[in-house]
């Protein structure tokens, strides 16, 4: 960059990245209360959800899904069951009315 670069950057009141001035931005006493307050009650709901030492509600919730997917996968296998002895009587019913007197 020559001599006559630098001149006409100042002179249109460009500046480089090295001329920056700091951002300074002053915040509000009761702002800055209430985002603290709500980062508190935040903080609060998140120990409550997952546990502050003690098993939380997010972990009893999961225990109480894995015990009603196995009951549902146990009473689904009954159901099964129980349909194909239907299915197998109502089947051999057709099958053999003649034989047992049924018209």
């Amino acid at each position: 960059m020559n001599d006559w670069d630098k001149d006409s950057h100042r002179d249109f009141g460009c500046r480089t990245t090295f001329e920056r001035e700091p951002l300074v931005v002053t915040v509000d006493d009761d702002f800055q209360r209430e985002v603290l307050q709500k980062l508190g009650a935040m903080e609060a709901k998140i120990d409550m959800l997952v546990g502050n030492g003690q098993p939380g509600r997010v972990r009893l919730a999961e225990e109480r899904i894995g015990a009603l997917e196995k009951s549902d996968i146990r009473r689904s296998v009954y159901d099964r069951l129980v349909n194909a002895v239907i299915t197998v009587v109502i089947s051999a019913a057709i099958a053999l009315h003649d034989h047992l007197g049924l018209k």
